[in-house]
């Protein structure tokens, strides 16, 4: 399946000649429509260019694999990732404020005028464009889902990180030379536009078994409406009548999900050379880009006695380890214990500074490649699986109104049990709701760590990020509070709103 998207990987390479979207804040837009795009070609191009944000990339891909990815930093808010300096540890405490450009560089800084904001304005003035040619509808249809799917995407991302955004229209990029400060979207508005950018990708992306590895399909859309309307459940119950109805139609034929036997495989290089069928969304990678997994650097003790040394930026939490039952797989390259190049065994009683705080989050196998790529690794970054759209379901049914903890949800919840090889749950292991919900959680954060970067989104739903974050800090963490489940816009922002952006409550500019 690598060899299929490399033709795709060479197109993004040349995006960085193309890609003006790294915009100051008010002029949106520089591109010069008289010039470019010519031809059917130039349109694809574009549309690729808004593939680029969300690739892995340190520099600029929003889905790196390193402390600049939004995975990183959001795990790293609850008991999956934690760390001693940086993103990682004010993450972990809560702690960070206006002025932790570590968090707030994702929307964008006068350091950092490259963040994500401009890339979703980027995607409207590709939107444009594609409505504009002479192209046939369909042609139109199917170029406009892609670029409306990345929109989406990336809308969804900083939304669940910082609130509502300013997104400005199309009338206001076809003039950036006139400063045109914009307010912040309403909640209502900033949910009505993801949801129906998603909603037109879903209904003109093709199926999974149609999409070129690598690309946008009908299934990463719905999974993305997914995850918005769970999003919005703490305001509205009834966003659970929508997931359960899009998990349902998922986990149709049309769709071909399905779990594969091996948890482990999913993350190893021979696993990722097959076709699986478990993949929504995964972001190929190679040691030359355009997109690079460096996550062996990231987590990887320096005196490790093995084929990669890395940087121990972050590590797991001693809570998170002891929160899988005895023969749970999916904590196989969650590393409790190594071996020093001097011949020194570490493990939980001999910490040294790489064990202290808790386990090697390793997650993907060792490749063999690392050691003479700089650091970079062949195996893909996985992002969506389909396990997601089963515990949707089974907390949709749950949750819904009207709804109760049922067989039906046990048993969804039991199939992604049962491929990592632990014993099935009865309807008599839940005697409450709250119970059920407790479970659920346990499982995401076992199936999904160190993938969407979702699981402290899941948290914050049920209102449980505080008292975690709490809990892992022993108390002391002074600066958590409540408010920090969405992180502070840049003072930047505020600056060059003039008086139109508001910041997140709680915060100072």
């Amino acid at each position: 399946m690598k060899k299929i998207f490399r033709k795709f990987s060479l197109l993004l390479l040349l995006v960085p000649m193309l890609n003006s979207c790294d915009m100051e804040p008010i002029s949106y837009s520089d591109i010069n429509p008289s010039i470019f795009p010519q031809t059917e070609e130039d349109l694809q191009s574009m549309v690729l260019s808004c593939y680029y944000p969300l690739r892995g990339s340190w520099w600029d891909g929003i889905n790196t694999t390193s402390e600049r990815g939004q995975m990183f930093v959001n795990d790293a808010c609850t008991e999956i990732l934690a760390g001693k300096y940086g993103a990682q540890k004010y993450c972990h405490e809560l702690s960070y404020n206006t002025e932790t450009s570590d968090v707030t560089f994702f929307y964008y800084t006068r350091d950092e005028p490259n963040g994500f904001i401009g890339k979703i304005s980027r995607c409207t003035t590709v939107i444009d464009m594609i409505e504009k040619s002479d192209l046939p509808q369909e042609s139109k249809n199917r170029y406009i889902a892609e670029v409306r799917c990345a929109r989406g995407y990336l809308s969804y991302i900083l939304y669940d990180m910082f609130g509502p955004l300013v997104i400005a229209p199309i009338e206001i990029l076809d003039e950036p030379l006139n400063e045109a400060p914009l307010p912040r979207l309403s909640r209502e508005a900033m949910v009505k536009f993801i949801e129906d950018d998603l909603k037109f990708a879903a209904e003109y992306l093709p199926y999974p078994k149609d999409t070129e590895y690598g690309k946008f399909s009908r299934g990463l859309a719905n999974m993305l409406l997914i995850r918005l309307y769970l999003h919005e459940t703490p305001e509205d119950k009834t966003y659970y009548n929508k997931v359960e109805t899009i998990a349902r139609e998922m986990m149709g034929a049309d769709y071909g999900y399905a779990m594969v036997d091996d948890y482990p495989s999913l993350f190893e290089l021979n696993g990722q050379s097959q076709c699986t069928s478990e993949y929504i969304y995964i972001i190929p990678c190679a040691i030359d880009g355009p997109s690079q997994n460096q996550w062996h650097m990231m987590c990887m003790p320096p005196d490790i006695d093995g084929l990669v040394q890395g940087w121990a930026t972050v590590q797991s939490t001693w809570y998170f380890y002891d929160s899988f039952e005895p023969n749970d797989t999916r904590k196989t390259y969650l590393l409790p214990e190594y071996t020093t190049g001097n011949g020194e065994l570490r493990n939980r009683d001999n910490p040294d500074q790489y064990l202290d705080l808790g386990p090697i989050p390793q997650k993907y196998e060792v490749d063999p490649a690392v050691p003479g790529s700089g650091g970079y690794s062949d195996l893909d970054i996985v992002v969506y699986r389909y396990p997601d759209v089963l515990l949707s379901l089974a907390e949709a049914i749950v949750m819904k109104p009207g709804g109760s903890v049922t067989q039906e949800a046990v048993d969804l919840m039991n199939e992604v049990r049962n491929r990592a090889k632990l014993e099935d749950k009865t309807l008599a292991d839940f005697p409450t709701t709250e119970a059920f919900i407790d479970q659920l959680l346990t499982e995401r954060s076992h199936e999904f760590w160190c993938e969407s970067g979702q699981y402290r989104a899941d948290l914050i739903r049920f209102d449980k990020l505080l008292d975690r974050v709490l809990e892992l800090n022993a108390g002391q963490a002074p600066y958590a509070a409540k408010y920090k489940y969405v992180y502070p816009l840049p003072p930047s922002v505020i600056v060059d709103g003039k008086g139109q952006v508001i910041q997140n409550p709680g915060y100072t500019i």
